[in-house]
């Protein structure tokens, strides 16, 4: 596993009205601070990737279809530099997953629904400032095919 990054199993309760599943808590080991909520779509079939962010924690909890999260550790004094995570979240595997400033990461749905994915990071979203680089999806040096795995 890359260094800092952290999947926490999440617990879904249900009952006759539905069900509630938490997502983030404030006394979670890992919780550092709040900066905002948003959701994320993913088309299926659709590559949302490459980005990194210099100061912002990620938290991606998959909430409808499912979607698959790459990361990539490139920070140069990793113990963990060049690896790569690849993680399934959504309906079918709810948790939550801490992703750390300047790794790497893209989602790309999966299935035949939208994957929906709220993020709570640690930082607001600067509109004049962005803390967010890009990467092209697939002309890069990262070592990973987007492609579906068949087999």
């Amino acid at each position: 596993m890359i260094e800092g990054v952290v999947v926490k199993k999440l617990k879904v309760i249900p009952d006759e009205r539905g069900y509630l599943m938490e997502m983030l808590r404030s006394d979670d080991e890992f919780f550092q601070k709040f900066g905002q909520v948003y959701l994320t779509v993913a088309y299926p079939g659709v590559v949302k990737g490459w980005h990194y962010h210099k100061k912002q924690t990620d938290h991606f909890v998959g909430v409808s279809g499912m979607a698959k999260v790459v990361l990539f550790d490139n920070r140069k004094d990793s113990g963990t530099k060049g690896e790569v995570n690849e993680f399934f979240l959504g309906e079918q595997n709810p948790v939550l997953l801490v992703i750390p400033p300047l790794v790497l990461h893209g989602m790309k749905g999966i299935g035949h629904k939208s994957a929906l994915i709220i993020n709570c990071p640690t930082e607001l979203y600067d509109y004049d400032n962005p803390d967010e680089y890009r990467v092209d999806p697939h002309d890069n040096d990262i070592p990973y095919d987007w492609a579906a795995k068949d087999g």
